[in-house]
């Protein structure tokens, strides 16, 4: 990696790889030669497999396991102690100082496999101008892919598998130009959230694109338990503010199908819940106000206030008091496993002819996006 040049692949032939690896050059592709058995392992003793510094890199068509902070990091903070505690921001973590450390500019994962890692599968922070895609992350013991501290963003997760971690999609303080496509979170805690957080820079989070995924059974017990309790939830909007939740489908939850809430401060405001397909589990506005969000077309759900305002029921929504604000039915947050225990995942489609294909850097991306061109997912058999 040291003396690859722009536009270069670095093709890492099958075998277990116990090492960190840093990417500080722009423009390099970092690929395995196979998805399954090119693995970077931690062994439980580092913090990050791959670090992505250099602008418009990629990581590609291999595993990441067995980590103490994260698989892949993409970000524009450099300084390595900061990188190992996650890249900034949050409780315990230094705040990101933004001057000193710009966004990242253009990064790509595609084909990665990310699992027992004990924060994040694939962590994007201080990082824009990327795309996350046909991957897959179990068994993390906060999320499988983490959007954070971006604005504007200017990046795409789409047609990823997140299954048996705390969280499956996480977005903190992250907007504009955000979109998730038709990505699958099944099996989860928590399927996805959209947060506000004061101990971040860049908050509160606004304006991500969430169309077109599949968002069901994130009731599992078998998975590592999440920091706050979360449990049962497809869709957690925390303080979150102008967002687009359109033609998802969003089944089968024990406490929530979707949970609009206030947090730190930061009021739930001005989120468009629109033509969602929840069949099983609550929409429940649990905020002081209606806050200006709407709901609409996401029968046959039931909604927590039952009815909900006739200010909410419309788009766009108008900001009102709520007489009593909606609530979750009391329920039991069964102990998780240690991310270590979550059990390997099966075979992952691997990247189309990795030893021939030319280097793609990540520049000037994710390209136009049209969220219309995803519709609503059809049933699962679940």
């Amino acid at each position: 990696m040291d003396v690859a040049r722009s536009g270069d692949v670095v093709l890492v032939s099958s075998g277990v790889y116990h090492e960190a690896v840093t990417v500080r050059r722009p423009g390099v592709v970092l690929r395995g030669a196979d998805r399954e058995g090119t693995v970077v392992d931690g062994q439980f003793r580092r913090a990050n497999g791959i670090t992505v510094t250099g602008a418009g890199s990629v990581v590609e068509n291999l595993t990441v396991r067995n980590h103490l902070a994260n698989g892949v990091l993409f970000t524009g903070v450099t300084d390595e102690r900061l990188q190992g505690a996650g890249a900034g921001g949050g409780q315990g973590y230094d705040p990101l100082d933004t001057v000193r450390f710009p966004p990242l500019k253009g990064f790509r994962a595609s084909y990665v496999t990310a699992y027992n890692n004990a924060l994040y599968g694939i962590y994007a922070f201080d990082a824009r101008g990327g795309l996350i895609e046909h991957s897959y992350a179990s068994g993390q013991s906060d999320s499988g892919i983490y959007v954070g501290q971006c604005d504007p963003c200017d990046t795409v997760v789409r047609e990823n598998v997140l299954e048996h971690n705390a969280i499956g999609i996480e977005v903190t303080n992250a907007s504009r130009n955000l979109y998730f496509l038709a990505n699958t979170a099944r099996a989860n805690r928590v399927g996805m959230t959209l947060n506000s957080n004061n101990l971040e820079a860049l908050g509160p989070q606004h304006e991500a694109v969430v169309v077109g995924n599949t968002i069901t059974g994130n009731n599992d017990d078998r998975s590592p338990e999440q920091a706050d309790g979360g449990f049962g939830i497809g869709i957690g909007i925390g303080g979150g503010t102008r967002n687009r939740i359109e033609r998802n489908r969003i089944d089968n939850h024990r406490v929530a199908a979707l949970l609009l809430r206030d947090v730190q401060g930061h009021p739930v405001r001005d989120n468009t819940i629109r033509d969602n397909a929840v069949s099983a589990g609550t929409l429940v506005l649990a905020a002081a106000r209606t806050g200006g969000n709407c709901l609409t077309g996401n029968g046959p759900a039931p909604t927590s206030p039952h009815p909900l305002p006739p200010a909410t029921t419309s788009c766009p929504g108008h900001d009102t008091p709520l007489t009593t604000p909606g609530t979750t039915p009391p329920a039991k947050t069964p102990p998780g496993l240690s991310f270590k225990q979550v059990p390997p995942p099966p075979p992952q489609p691997p990247m189309p002819h990795p030893r021939t294909t030319p280097a793609r850097p990540a520049t000037h991306l994710p390209g136009p996006i049209d969220p219309h061109h995803y519709p609503l997912p059809p049933p699962t058999t679940d």
